[in-house]
């Protein structure tokens, strides 16, 4: 289909990868720039397109993951029928994305050939063989469309940024002065997801973030999930009375107030984690401690980041367990970690 009239795409499911997938979508708006761009985003999700001008309408996709939902699934298929699509980009590379864009019968179904559910797509595309594009994982989803026949070629950079990063800083502002912590502010993100082998540890996250709140005089602002509150709260308490201030957000915030909150610090620590992809996309200068995962694949984008890492011989292992001695991140001290923190803001 060479100009749909209305395009769906389905957005990845989890935070990082929808922010890595944020230029191939403006390059949809680009080639098409008169269609209806609807997004089908998870709920923890959508908030992420909030600002975003290149689309028309955010559309929550709320069936739950596996196979146990399927009733709601099939519902969710026909509702988006009924809403006359006559495109879908399918950006995750599940069975699940493809088969409710078939059952909502949507004419023409793009989307990688993966998960045995070629049969269910109009369009199924090869997947990008090792070294046949840039490693980072935001050129999958711009080969994606290339490779529909969106795109004539792939950037030579492509660094994803949210937009309406104004109104987010002075949202994210607000936010902050509510828990004291007007001023400078340090943006500390010490969870990740999908395990333990991802985090460094809290204790030299909190000697890191001292160091830079010290010298710079800010406070400290810790983010993280309700279920990794406990995990900023030893940060917290650590730096309780020995920093202009410090609040513990984990839990408290939607992404969109995180988004917002983040976008107003001054600098983000953080581990290999949505968190890290949301502060270097709203501009933050940031510092990412990575140890078993991608750093060349997965790493935060721009001039404006750094990676600290310790080079071992069994990573990336991209297990989410450390079987071993979790040598890669006990090798990185919390020195190393502020040290490149404040050259970065020089």
């Amino acid at each position: 289909m060479e100009s749909p009239h209305k395009l769906l795409i389905r957005a990845t499911n989890w935070v990082g990868d929808a922010v890595m997938s944020l230029p191939a979508l403006r390059m949809v708006r680009a080639r098409f720039p008169q269609a209806h761009v609807a997004v089908l985003a998870k709920p923890w999700v959508a908030d992420l397109y909030g600002r975003e001008t290149w689309l028309n309408e955010v559309i929550p996709y709320t069936p739950q993951p596996g196979r146990g939902d399927w009733a709601a699934k099939w519902r969710a298929a026909r509702e988006i029928g009924r809403m006359g699509f006559d495109a879908a980009l399918l950006l995750p590379n599940s069975f699940e994305s493809a088969a409710v864009a078939f059952a909502a019968r949507i004419p023409e179904r793009i989307g990688y050939a993966r998960d045995g559910r070629g049969v269910l797509l109009t369009r199924a595309l090869a997947v990008p063989k090792p070294g046949e594009i840039p490693a980072h994982e935001t050129f999958y989803y711009l080969e994606l469309v290339r490779r529909a026949g969106w795109l004539r070629e792939l950037p030579a950079t492509a660094h994803p940024v949210l937009e309406g990063l104004e109104a987010a800083r002075s949202a994210g502002g607000v936010l902050l002065e509510e828990k004291g912590l007007g001023g400078g502010v340090l943006g500390v993100s010490p969870g990740a997801a999908f395990g333990t082998a991802k985090r460094w540890y809290p204790e030299r996250f909190a000697a890191a973030a001292l160091r830079v709140a010290e010298e710079r005089g800010w406070g400290v602002a810790l983010f993280g999930s309700g279920g990794e509150r406990a995990l900023c709260e030893q940060v917290r308490a650590a730096l309780e009375g020995k920093v202009r201030g410090v609040h513990n957000f984990a839990g408290e915030t939607t992404l969109r107030q995180f988004i917002d909150a983040a976008a107003a610090c001054r600098a983000f620590l953080t581990n290999d984690s949505g968190a890290m992809h949301i502060a270097y996309a709203v501009g933050v200068p940031t510092v990412a401690v990575f140890g078993p995962t991608d750093h060349i694949g997965t790493g935060p984008s721009g001039e404006h980041t750094r990676i600290v890492r310790v080079p071992v011989e069994c990573s990336p292992c991209k297990l989410r367990e450390c079987p071993i001695d979790h040598r890669c991140m006990k090798g990185v001290e919390a020195d190393m970690v502020a040290r490149t923190a404040l050259e970065l803001l020089k």
